[in-house]
């Protein structure tokens, strides 16, 4: 039997229930010391719009659509309008949509809401041309601020037009008499900009931004624009954010400039932003966050703990953050306390930091960052039990468990271990192509290199694009120095997989230094040094030009890898070999 079918009835017929009360007499009105008035819609329109919902329940979107909107008219009425874009829009019929929004909005010509279907179903048309009248309506009988925060909206009802250029010029036309208004100019041309910028027309945003601080430097609109124009690669721009920066800045776009900066790597004048910003505001909580995450990076751990505190009491402090469980920031900010701890060798803070996070979607990373701590109190058993004690939700859980393990693993340099349970994994999952990479770099960890060709070959046959297998293969035999016409091919194939991948590149640089080709091997490190700056390409690079003579730079290049990862093996053993410290 059907349950459903009865229930979604009532909910098309949810519009007759409204409109019940004016089509009906009212039951006894002789009775009534008031006369009852009844309403202009009779039996005859009450039964058109049943006979209409009826055929909207039967699939018959055509005649639903005609009959209510046939009905709209002759009761002068918004919800039957609405109902008949509904059902236009439900049958994909984006032009009868359209005729029904606009004789709505022609009866109805105060309804924004009538104007906004007009809008965005021309949008949705890619009739972009058609949408000047309607912009121009939406901002009709709007002053001041509310008319400036009209205009600031025009650009996300245009942000999904396929022709975004054709877009810029209906909001520059729609908002031809703003552009040269004192009031409205900075805002005009910030939205001209902005849907510019949209269209990748940055010269013709920059323009725009400059034309809008004409009529006021400060305006929160153009800052705006300068730093999306800053993040798009025009450096230009950044002097208009500076400018604004030095007056009074809205707190919220400061503490963008400042995360821009941090971005850039120009940490000091992002600290300096930052600290302003929790001056000015302190109650803003992401101030504090990005505060304690710059005063971590600088080491100050007092201070960025105090800060990363003050974080997540505010953020604690908001009963809509509570119910939501632990958001991403707080996350982030129990993450940097656990790490403070643990390298002030305060384990048990470190782990009373991390229980205090309920994130699903990070149960892996914490439940590893847990089992890392003990770990590291010589509690490896107990760390691993953790690991594999976790839930799994989803099918790809074993697998990340299993993951999580061997990494943890490696990372105390118990490279048996590691093997061994993805030996097991693999007898559980023998056609997981990952698990069957990761135990041939296990193999090859432990110094069994023919079964990690094998492995890596049984890899390639089962995926023949999995670049990584490869690379691996390749970079394996360059780096023991055997066979480098097959490394040549395996490392060009790879390439040709995944161009312009730096370990791949830097494979590559090592294969031509092993085949003596130091010149070109420079070349190529130097490029995936660029790309991905890692301390196993440096300690390659670094052999490089220690082996060209440069033994300067390779000595400073090697401690440019040693901060990035003081524990790199391939870097350590470069490093012991050629007898640097």
């Amino acid at each position: 039997m059907d349950y459903y079918g009865p229930m979604s009835r009532f909910k098309r017929l949810a519009t007759l229930a409204l409109l019940f009360p004016l089509v009906c007499s009212s039951a006894g009105a002789e009775e009534q010391a008031t006369p009852v008035s009844n309403s202009v819609l009779g039996s005859e329109l009450f039964y058109q719009l049943l006979v209409g919902e009826i055929s909207a329940q039967r699939g018959d979107a055509s005649s639903a659509y005609a009959l209510m909107l046939d009905a709209a008219r002759k009761a002068n009425s918004e919800q039957l309008y609405e109902r008949a874009v509904v059902l236009a829009l439900g049958a994909r019929s984006g032009e009868s949509a359209l005729t029904a929004a606009q004789a709505w909005s022609q009866a109805f010509p105060a309804s924004q809401h009538a104007n906004r279907y007009v809008l965005q179903i021309l949008i949705g048309l890619n009739r972009i041309s058609d949408t000047v009248d309607p912009l121009r309506k939406e901002l009709a009988n709007t002053q001041g601020p509310a008319r400036i925060a009209t205009i600031s909206l025009l650009p996300r009802y245009l942000a999904r037009a396929t022709d975004r250029a054709q877009a810029a010029s209906a909001i520059e036309r729609a908002l031809t008499p703003d552009l040269s208004n004192k009031t409205t100019g900075a805002a005009a041309w910030a939205a001209v900009g902005t849907m510019r910028l949209l269209a990748g027309n940055t010269d013709g945003a920059l323009n725009a931004a400059r034309r809008g601080t004409t009529f006021n430097a400060q305006s929160d609109e153009i800052a705006t624009l300068a730093l999306n124009l800053w993040d798009a690669k025009a450096p230009a721009a950044e002097d208009m954010v500076q400018k604004y920066m030095q007056g009074k800045a809205q707190p919220e776009l400061r503490l963008e400039y400042a995360r821009r900066l941090a971005v850039a790597k120009r940490v000091p004048e992002a600290y300096s932003q930052t600290q302003q910003v929790t001056r000015e505001l302190p109650g803003l909580a992401d101030g504090w966050l990005v505060l304690g995450s710059l005063e971590f990076q600088n080491r100050q751990f007092d201070a960025a703990t105090t800060s990363l505190k003050k974080y997540v009491e505010l953020r604690r402090s908001s009963p809509a953050e509570a119910a939501q469980g632990t958001e991403r920031g707080v996350v982030q900010a129990y993450l940097l306390l656990s790490q403070m701890a643990e390298q002030g060798q305060r384990f048990d803070e470190a782990l009373a930091y991390l229980q205090n996070i309920d994130s699903p979607a990070e149960a892996v990373r914490i439940q590893g960052r847990k089992a890392s701590l003990l770990a590291r109190q010589g509690k490896m058993a107990e760390a691993r039990a953790l690991l594999r004690d976790m839930p799994e939700k989803q099918p790809e859980d074993a697998r990340t468990k299993v993951m999580a393990e061997v990494q943890l693993l490696r990372d105390y340099k118990q490279y048996n271990e590691a093997y061994a349970v993805l030996v097991e994994a693999a007898k559980r999952s023998p056609e997981d192509v990952e698990l069957m990479y990761e135990q041939a770099m296990a193999a090859e960890k432990i110094g069994k290199p023919a079964e990690m060709e094998s492995l890596l070959r049984q890899v390639i046959a089962t995926k023949p694009d999995y670049h990584h297998a490869y690379n691996a293969l390749g970079y394996s035999l360059a780096d023991r120095n055997t066979r480098l016409t097959e490394a040549r091919a395996l490392i060009g194939k790879a390439l040709e997989l995944a161009p312009q991948d730096p370990y791949i590149l830097d494979s590559l640089g090592w294969l031509e230094f092993r085949s003596g080709n130091l010149q070109e091997a420079l070349r190529i490190l130097n490029d995936a040094y660029k790309a991905r700056p890692d301390a196993e390409i440096a300690a390659h690079l670094g052999e490089v030009l220690w082996n060209l003579n440069r033994r300067d730079d390779a000595t400073s290049l090697w401690a440019e890898g040693k901060a990035l990862n003081p524990d790199n093996e391939t870097l350590l053993e470069t490093m012991r070999r050629l007898n640097k410290p």
